[in-house]
């Protein structure tokens, strides 16, 4: 998942809010297998992208049957009908349902409690004998609880959810057995103290440290009472974040406002009021229209942007404002008893574990330390801190100008309103009427020229070679420069607030795998999903565009690219598997600043009605508003992140100071205009609370150097040499997107760019270098 980036602050401030406990799924070793659907000639054309032999795994290929009576189980799971147990080359999304989940899980943990006794058992320390093995058996989990997870974040209903409750204590007692199973864990200890063990390639060396890392980090080396009190801390954690995420998603969905007077959302542009009439349709107005209403507000991505920026009812800006930032912190939905729970029992895990706090546990498996990112951190804010100043002096002085009654007594709520006024008369710039040049299917064919230009590769359409979960899921095929397929992805682009969570995210549904490899192909291809929220088609039009949202399937993309474009074929490193947290947002970043290379921009922006280009004018104002309020867009980042940290280190959930409090002290130091009082960001902040970003938002500022200083390697070649350019491309591919977790992060770097990172690159790019004492 991205963060938000400069150039507004509402959407900026929404992609931090909104995003859930997909965040997490960034960077989890999952490995979902998938069922191809039986060819009909609708098809047959999609079946001519798999490779001769498909390398996707069946659940017993010969190369790996256990047992004659292991398969025989497997094969009367798959005649249960149960799609989940199925032999299948991709998920079988459309035939899951909730009532398959309990038997499906049940079955497979017992069939893996068996594996696992049997490998143990039998266990040597030798490549073939304890990592192929492994592999197989976190990949079997990972199939099937994979095409769960991923099911509840795009179409989720109380009937999946009570089904995952279910299960879940019985899925996380078999990853703790697994994760604190001695004899594994000794067999890795036996492979790094052994004579061998300086032959072993750099991705098996670092698989065997990792995996000893990871099995101290899961309480392999706690006994008894600390052993049981350990695995009652992660069963109660899974729950509470899952808690804390059903929470933000139904406080999100509780809010509506129907409108029946247009004066009330007099600002809103068309593309805002036919998408609020075309819910209203949906919640059983029949009859509204974008002119005549009624009309629907909600919390969702592009409804709340929209009433921020446009709307010129303030008294209407302040009540979705509001109802925003308060979500899950009342009633039923409260999140903040989950917040304190969950912040005492990471604290409790780390002490178990021998550490002082949460963050230490955090960084034993990141590039970062405490002391590195807090000292980061306030370089970037020191950067920041007096152009965020001016940034406000600047808004307050436009709004005094412009006759505003609340220029004096500016509030959040008028904050994005006014921004959007100042950035349209300083730039002469309206993003709303650039809209008609971001048409979706234009966007991402320009973003895939861009992938065939740097990266060698080619992206086709493969719609029905695998079942999707909705009508408007788009599947592709990725192929090499001999036409060969290389990877597959999903792409679910429009936001269902109804049924699907809020934010952006990549996740994987199989990783490169020699291990899993059959028929005789040498590797399983990799296969992702992106999943985005923008703006649905509205009426007979298609998906038109924010620059942000096309800022955002950028950023998704390069996710998905070092996922697709790796040549490891060691399973636990290939991909985003094994990279450090704080270094997996660097393709994702640097794809972004693509948004505003000229010959990329002017490849994807064509009017959708007449083919017009986007004026070079208008071209030209875009990269100049590029960092428009860019110290305020810094500082919010900042005040996540300081937050964060400051809760998984000093912090004492047991004490007399709440989680508000920290949060209005860091807010002195990182935030202009002080928080409301009522400001409960928290309770949504899923980032933390809900994923994989707990004493880890940082990241995004820590990637951020990473990627400013790699997309710094192409303008040093020069941005019009087509030749350079591809051949930096290539080099980065064979780099940042080929290693994967095989090589660490600052090695990779270096790899690709000659020499450590800078921060230079980054305050250039953010305008914010005159600043810097760095």
């Amino acid at each position: 998942m991205g963060p938000p980036r400069g150039g507004g602050g509402v959407a900026m401030v929404l992609l931090i809010l909104s995003a859930s406990a997909s965040a997490s799924l960034l960077r989890l070793p999952r490995l979902v297998r998938a069922r191809l659907p039986n060819p009909t000639s609708s098809t047959s054309r999609a079946l001519l992208l798999l490779p001769a032999s498909s390398p996707l795994r069946a659940f017993c290929s010969a190369s790996r049957r256990p047992s004659p009576a292991t398969c025989s189980a497997s094969m009367a799971m798959a005649t249960d009908d149960n799609p989940l147990l199925a032999d299948f080359d991709f998920p079988p999304f459309d035939r899951v349902e909730p009532s398959h989940v309990r038997p499906a899980v049940r079955t497979l943990l017992a069939r893996l409690e068996g594996e696992l006794a049997d490998l143990e058992k039998g266990v040597q320390p030798s490549w073939g004998k304890l990592v192929e093995p492994l592999e197989r058996i976190v990949d079997s989990l990972e199939v099937v609880w994979g095409t769960v997870d991923h099911l509840k974040a795009v179409k989720d209903s109380s009937d999946l959810r009570a089904a995952v409750e279910d299960v879940q204590p019985d899925k996380v007692k078999f990853q703790l057995r697994l994760g604190q199973s001695k004899p594994i864990y000794q067999a890795f200890n036996a492979i790094r103290n052994s004579s061998d063990w300086e032959s072993l390639s750099e991705a098996r060396k670092r698989i065997v440290e990792a995996q000893i890392k990871e099995a101290v980090l899961s309480g392999v080396a706690l006994e008894d009472e600390q052993r049981e009190k350990f695995n009652q801390i992660e069963q109660e954690l899974e729950k509470l974040t899952q808690k804390f995420s059903e929470n933000v998603l139904d406080a999100t969905k509780k809010f509506e406002k129907l409108i029946t007077d247009m004066n009330e959302i007099d600002g809103l542009p068309a593309t805002a009021l036919g998408l609020a009439a075309q819910t209203a349709v949906s919640k059983g107005h029949e009859n509204a229209s974008a002119e005549n209403g009624p009309w629907i507000i909600t919390l969702d991505a592009p409804s709340y942007i929209a009433v921020m920026q446009h709307a010129r009812n303030r008294a209407l800006r302040e009540e979705v404002y509001r109802a925003y930032l308060t979500r899950a912190s009342s009633g039923d939905l409260d999140n903040t008893n989950i917040i304190s729970q969950i912040l005492k029992l990471r604290l409790e895990k780390a002490k178990l574990l021998g550490y002082k706090n949460y963050a230490e546990v955090s960084m034993a498996q990141k590039m970062a330390t405490v002391d590195r990112v807090e000292e980061l951190l306030e370089k970037l804010r020191a950067a920041s801190w007096d152009h965020a100043v001016q940034d406000m002096e600047d808004l307050k002085a436009f709004a005094k100008e412009s006759g505003s009654p609340e220029a004096n007594d500016l509030a959040h709520w008028d904050l994005s309103f006014w921004s959007e006024r100042l950035r349209e008369s300083k730039y002469d710039i309206n993003e709303e009427d650039l809209r008609p040049y971001f048409a979706l299917p234009k966007v991402m064919d320009g973003l895939f020229s861009l992938a065939n230009k740097l990266f060698g590769v080619s992206v086709e359409p493969a719609d029905g070679l695998a079942p999707v979960w909705n009508s408007d899921v788009k599947f592709y095929c990725v192929k090499d420069s001999s036409n060969s397929p290389v990877a597959y992805f999903y792409f679910d682009p429009y936001s269902r607030p109804s049924e699907k969570r809020g934010g952006a995210w990549m996740n994987v549904v199989f990783s490169r795998s020699r291990v899993l490899a059959r028929n005789g192909s040498p590797v399983r291809l990799p296969v992702a999903h992106m999943v985005c929220n923008q703006t649905p088609p509205v009426g007979d039009k298609p998906s038109l565009m924010t620059f942000r949202e096309v800022e955002t399937v950028f950023h998704e993309f390069g996710h998905a690219l070092q996922h697709m474009l790796t040549k490891q074929d060691e399973g636990f490193v290939a991909g985003i598997r094994g990279v450090e947290w704080d270094a997996v947002e660097l393709p994702s970043q640097f794809m972004e600043n693509w948004c505003y290379h000229k010959n990329t921009l002017l490849s994807i922006a064509k009017h959708y009605e007449t083919g017009e280009l986007l004026p070079e004018e208008i071209y030209a104002k875009l990269v100049a508003a590029k960092n428009f309020r860019a110290g305020t867009f810094s500082l919010r980042q900042i005040r996540f992140a300081s937050v964060d940290m400051e809760l998984h280190t000093t912090y004492d959930p047991n004490g007399s100071l709440s989680v508000y409090d920290v949060d209005r002290r860091v807010a002195e130091r990182t935030q202009v205009l002080a928080p409301l009082p009522e400001d409960k960001f928290l309770c949504s902040f899923s980032h933390i609370f809900a994923g994989g970003y707990a004493a880890g938002y940082y990241s995004y500022k820590w990637a951020e150097v990473l990627s400013a200083d790699a997309f710094s390697a192409f303008e040093d070649v020069g941005l019009d040499n087509e030749k350079a350019i591809e051949e930096t491309g290539r080099r980065f591919r064979e780099t940042v997107l080929a290693l994967g977790g095989g090589k660490s992060p600052l090695e990779v770097f270096v790899s690709f760019r000659g020499r450590e990172p800078s921060p230079e690159a980054l305050l250039r790019h953010n305008g914010l270098l005159p600043v810097a004492a760095l």
